[in-house]
């Protein structure tokens, strides 16, 4: 058997870049080689999203598809107006997978959590008792006390919308909400890590508590259906791969090395 001439290169004529990969997928790639090239650490700052653009050759529509979805997987933060951040290194590659699979599944638990939710808070305008009421007021206080301290407030967050389930007297929808704890805690979690959000759902809980202390019903189901249409604004419902892709199907270039931005 011949041996090759180990002077010779490889042909590799017949390789092909892969194909069907959509445009917001080469640049996630890009971006987190980026990182990786430029030493980024948490809480360093990328060039501008139309420095980027620039440098990649793409419409800032296309760029911003891909750090949402580097948002989504943990490893950037777009801070409105502010910039882009390095937010961890950590990143879990099945996380995007697992994203996929709650985007899809999203909107149908926010609608049902409208659907139930908002009868909850009219019938507890109607049915609260002070020992309801105190509970409520609980909640909110253990809620502000957590953002203070720099939380969420993500367990008073439950235990609010547990005690207006429960000063509906309705025990069935109660436990419908039981039933649906696992997916609605799911809600809450992408709810409250937006930027800005937790005191925004805390000042929406005040308003829905004051609606039911009032025995307003109607008030009552509108401040609720309104906070429920602040909960649904999240990044993971505003990421939608690949429909915003460059219409020519042009590949992004490679942005040349620089100076790091911290």
């Amino acid at each position: 058997m011949a041996r090759s001439d180990p002077r010779k290169q490889p042909d590799t004529s017949s390789l092909r870049a892969p194909e069907g990969r959509r445009l917001y997928e080469q640049l996630e790639q890009l971006l987190r080689v980026y990182v990786h090239e430029h030493g980024l650490r948490p809480g360093d700052r990328l060039p501008s999203e139309r420095v980027l653009a620039g440098a990649l050759k793409v419409s800032r529509v296309s760029l911003r598809q891909a750090t949402v979805s580097l948002e989504v997987q943990g490893l950037l933060e777009v801070r409105h107006g502010g910039g882009i951040y390095v937010r961890s290194l950590n990143v879990d590659p099945e996380r995007l997978k697992t994203m996929l699979t709650l985007r899809r599944r999203l909107p149908d638990v926010l609608e049902a959590r409208e659907a139930i939710e908002c009868s909850l808070a009219r019938l507890a305008a109607q049915r609260r008792t002070d020992t309801d009421l105190a509970v409520i007021d609980a909640s909110l206080r253990a809620m502000a006390v957590d953002i203070d301290k720099g939380g969420v407030g993500e367990a008073a967050d439950q235990r609010f919308h547990t005690a207006v389930a429960r000063a509906s007297k309705n025990k069935l929808l109660r436990d419908v909400m039981k039933a649906l704890a696992d997916p609605i805690q799911e809600t809450r979690l992408e709810s409250l890590s937006e930027p800005g959000r937790p005191p925004r759902s805390l000042a929406d809980h005040r308003r829905i508590a004051e609606a039911i202390r009032r025995q307003d019903p109607r008030a009552a189901e509108a401040a609720m259906r309104q906070h429920l249409k602040i909960v649904s604004d999240i990044r993971l419902m505003r990421w939608t791969p690949g429909e915003l892709d460059e219409p020519n199907g042009a590949s992004p270039k490679r942005p040349a090395r620089g100076r790091r931005h911290a």
